[in-house]
């Protein structure tokens, strides 16, 4: 087990993702307490986790509902991985329509405001407060059948920066890290183990997965 994530409680919100079970896995093996979150009970049956609760993330209200039940019952929480996200466009600027960009900045940009605003306050109380996204390098790197979700993206590294500097500013030991990567296809273990080593080192800001591959 890594001792110093051993009985933190961590969040994983997309977590019946690839990514997310990937995330999940290999924190509870470490012996965290993860807390899976998804939208679809199904889904989740069989990700590795101490506890699942089913969610519209995108619901406010029904985040701070469950922010605080898991507040009730853990005492608050010590990590919160955020890996809502999904893909849509192509067929250049004109391709970038408005039913893409309303999937886009629900599932990337309103997901991550609404889990941050509502777990913001357990993470800041935490010895060792933990937030993770993962970006992609089409937001610094965008081209026109990409520019909904390169927007997004971007948008969602500049909230999180935003985060950040919340903690900074209070004096808490929380920290945030973006991981950036060209596609998680493939990735989802280098992933995991990003994420588990936020709790044994200080971590950076900004890790590009991408890089030695």
């Amino acid at each position: 087990m890594n001792s110093r994530v051993s009985g933190r409680v961590v969040v994983v919100a997309g977590a019946s993702s690839a990514s997310g079970r990937a995330v999940a896995a290999s924190l509870t093996a470490a012996g965290a307490r993860v807390i899976a979150v998804g939208s679809d009970a199904g889904r989740l049956d069989d990700v590795d986790a101490a506890r699942r609760e089913v969610c519209d993330l995108r619901d406010f209200a029904a985040v701070l509902d469950l922010a605080e039940r898991i507040r009730s019952d853990e005492g608050g929480v010590d990590g919160l991985v955020h890996l809502v996200g999904g893909w849509r466009g192509g067929n250049g600027l004109a391709g970038q329509t408005d039913d893409d960009w309303d999937f886009l900045h629900e599932r990337i940009l309103t997901t991550l405001r609404n889990t941050t605003r509502a777990f913001a306050d357990d993470l800041a109380a935490s010895d060792a407060g933990r937030l993770a996204i993962v970006s992609s390098t089409a937001a610094q790197r965008p081209y026109p059948g990409g520019a909904n979700y390169a927007t997004a993206k971007l948008a969602a590294e500049t909230w999180l920066r935003a985060v950040d500097r919340g903690f900074s500013k209070s004096g808490s030991a929380a920290r945030s890290t973006i991981f950036v990567v060209s596609t998680l296809n493939g990735r989802e273990g280098l992933l995991a183990d990003a994420v588990l080593a936020l709790w044994s080192q200080l971590p950076q800001q900004r890790i590009v997965l991408d890089e030695g591959r």
